[in-house]
């Protein structure tokens, strides 16, 4: 019994100086801490912040497509929480771009894919005002867009 209590001391002391030396700072983690863009992220026109926002993605020419499936209501009741599903079968899909064209912030939302994998992308977002969001997916070093018109009936960003 005396081996399970010290075993126990043991790892409490350990955890609290590994708690401590995290939360002042002594010891950071590097691996685990997300880049925030907060540039993207900025109020400003839709131009500006996709200018800004697919420059970083390194392709020069966005390409309209049908390969890129969105689900998405035509009209929003509620502006403040409307469903998006994005599926796609473009091979090599490594980000997805979600744009809302008259939102204060019109990038919505960054999605890294791994191209192992298949494009499918779900989330919400709140749309201001009766709009278009725009959709870009980053395959294989080329830049694919397509989008849809959803008109907002009450609330979004606005009210």
């Amino acid at each position: 019994m005396p081996d399970t209590r010290r075993a126990f001391l043991k790892a409490s002391i350990a955890l609290s100086a590994y708690s401590f030396a995290t939360a002042t700072g002594l010891i950071a983690p590097t691996t685990s801490q997300a880049d925030w863009l907060a540039d993207f992220f900025a109020p400003a026109t839709l131009d500006e912040t996709v200018k800004k926002t697919l420059n970083i993605a390194g392709a020069a020419k966005i390409n309209s497509t049908d390969k890129i499936e969105l689900k998405l209501p035509s009209i929003a009741e509620n502006g403040a929480v409307v469903p998006i599903s994005i599926t796609s079968t473009l091979k090599l899909v490594e980000q997805f771009y979600i744009f809302v064209e008259k939102n204060p912030v019109p990038l919505a939302a960054i999605f890294n894919l791994s191209p192992d994998l298949e494009p499918f992308v779900s989330t919400r977002l709140k749309i201001a005002e009766t709009c278009e969001v725009i959709v870009v997916a980053k395959a294989a070093a080329q830049l694919y867009r397509t989008q849809q018109t959803v008109k907002v009936t009450i609330g979004g960003c606005g009210g």
